[in-house]
């Protein structure tokens, strides 16, 4: 079985082109490659499927093999492969996702004929506290204090076809992530458990974010976070509409576009090698 190794700003995954390959333990196999020790290592397993509504599915599996619904960094490799792969031979890109069908718009390099930078319209954020879900009575559930190991964090909760928590902080360099994340996942409020943003403000246009990844644990990076985190700070009133955010593995750039209400995010999309599986 032929893979591919790709990554966005440092979430890796490893990809199997469905439209030649057979996975029969999608589960099982991401368990497997997503081993950096055993493995190929990275943050999960994602399957490039046909599709009847799309150009094409992304069925994407954590690094503990449960399934997810979506990938924002994750999405854009797609993009990238079916594109240079020659399975869509166009730069407009849909793609079927658990959470939607997802357009991208492809920035091609002309000397090479390789794919850039990738933008995604990643949706509508949700913040009805039962479609997330949380089980929470705000709505929206925006700066709401809740205890973990004795301490009162304020979260502002929203899906991008994912669960967020996102907890604007100081210094998150310093925090502890091993330790605190575990906690904010499998906290008693998150039937579902969740993906964790902890932000830190530099200026109005300007964020910085950690995440601890529901299933996969701190990543590099999160694409659907990126956003929950911008969405999230411009309902607290900390940004503008249009943001840079800095994560550990890069710069995505955010937009909440007003006219449409939807979040589009633009970032890179590299392949790091191909393979084979035995």
């Amino acid at each position: 079985m032929k893979f591919t190794k790709m990554h966005g700003i440092g979430n890796d995954y490893v990809y199997i082109n469905c439209f030649r390959e057979r996975v029969e333990n999608p589960e099982e196999l991401s368990i497997r490659v997503s081993d950096r020790h055993f493995g190929i290592g990275s943050d999960g397993l994602i399957l490039i499927k046909p599709s009847k509504v799309a150009d094409c599915e992304m069925a994407m599996y954590n690094a503990d093999g449960s399934r997810s619904e979506m990938c924002g960094n994750g999405i854009r490799c797609v993009g990238k492969y079916v594109y240079e792969n020659g399975i869509v031979k166009k730069k407009t890109v849909t793609v079927e996702t658990l959470a939607g069908i997802k357009t991208l718009d492809l920035l091609v390099d002309k000397a090479s004929g390789k794919v850039d930078m990738v933008t995604v319209n990643m949706g509508k954020p949700i913040f009805v506290p039962g479609q997330i879900p949380v089980l929470l009575e705000e709505n929206p559930v925006k700066a709401v204090p809740i205890i973990i190991d004795q301490k009162e964090y304020q979260v502002t909760c929203l899906s991008m076809g994912n669960p967020h928590a996102v907890v604007f902080t100081e210094n998150i360099k310093e925090l502890d992530l091993e330790s605190l994340g575990p906690k904010f996942e499998n906290y008693k409020k998150f039937p579902n458990r969740i993906n964790t943003e902890f932000v830190e403000k530099k200026d109005n246009a300007h964020l910085k974010m950690r995440v601890w990844e529901r299933g996969s644990g701190e990543t590099l990076a999160c694409g659907t976070g990126a956003c929950a985190s911008v969405v999230a700070a411009i309902i607290n009133g900390y940004t503008g509409r249009k943001v840079e955010i800095e994560l550990l593995g890069g710069k995505l750039g955010i937009f909440w576009n007003p006219g449409d209400n939807c979040v589009y995010m633009t970032g890179p999309a590299e392949t790091v090698f191909t393979g084979e599986l035995f």
